[in-house]
């Protein structure tokens, strides 16, 4: 009857995964135990019943890129022991970028329209999650929560910082994140989220709708740093899942040429919202 009582969230990550790492599987782990835990500013509020990992597609056209079929599989893989992370490849199958703000609301629609059916699911399970990932276009049920269940998108202090580069994020899609849904944030060494909240006025106006999550035990894996150790022959062992290596090397991943993969093309941001060339 508790978790009758608390907000059921479901936290959505999009990005790149090129490739998923150990620190993008901590952040869900970390953001469910800062919103359960009892010791929580927002305590009894949140019950954290499923996450959801969607890879950009390659339309994004960002740097060393591998396709996205590879990066949906290598994520399937790194989540295949999680009772509760999923792997959602609808926003990978588009043709043309999307914006972030659209793929939540896609993920919304979803959640609205299974409760709207009335189906009743706790937090995802293994059987179950092999069934949803299964399916490339996955039914109303998929999200069929139950009702007043909210939809979070989490994210690492990089991704919050990025908000301030110029032409990467329309304003408005900004505002509709952190007001009509909300954000989780994972503090990154080197980072102050923080302090970027504080220096803009629209996140500090929706500063309540900003969940800052310290990550105590600090950790700096970046999928930049793999691909660099990778190309170079060098050990990347219990960075990532082990099943994810063993892909990489099966498919040669991440090599000199890949690496140059839309080395001279805008990124599809910069083009959609500066009008840069399409190289």
């Amino acid at each position: 009857m508790e978790d009758e009582r608390r907000t059921r969230v479901v936290l959505l990550a999009c990005g790149s995964f090129n490739p998923i790492t150990n620190m993008h599987l901590r952040m869900f782990e970390l953001a469910r135990d800062y919103l359960e835990d009892t010791g929580c500013v927002t305590s009894g509020r949140y019950v954290v019943v499923k996450g959801i990992v969607s890879a950009v597609g390659d339309g994004y056209k960002k740097k060393g890129l591998v396709e996205a079929f590879h990066r949906v599989k290598m994520a399937r893989l790194a989540t295949e022991t999680s009772e509760w992370i999923t792997v959602d490849p609808w926003e990978s199958l588009q043709p043309e970028w999307v914006e972030t703000a659209k793929v939540i609301r896609h993920h919304h629609s979803e959640l609205t329209a299974g409760e709207q059916n009335g189906d009743e699911v706790d937090t995802v399970k293994y059987g179950k999650k092999r069934r949803i990932e299964d399916n490339y276009f996955p039914s109303a049920s998929y999200h069929n929560e139950r009702e007043a269940t909210q939809l979070m998108l989490l994210c690492g202090a990089d991704v919050l910082e990025s908000f301030g580069i110029l032409n990467l994020w329309k304003e408005e899609d900004i505002t509709e994140i952190v007001s009509r849904f909300g954000l989780v944030c994972i503090t990154r060494c080197g980072g102050d989220p923080h302090k970027f909240i504080y220096q803009s006025d629209m996140l500090w106006k929706h500063r309540k709708n900003i969940h800052v999550v310290p990550e105590w035990v600090a950790n700096d894996i970046s999928a930049t740093h793999l691909r660099r150790a990778l190309r170079r022959g060098q050990s990347v062992k219990y960075l990532l899942p082990d099943n994810v290596l063993q892909y990489i090397h099966e498919h040669g991943l991440y090599s000199d040429e890949s690496e140059q993969n839309n080395a001279d093309v805008v990124l599809a941001p910069l083009q959609r919202y500066a009008g840069g060339p399409s190289g």
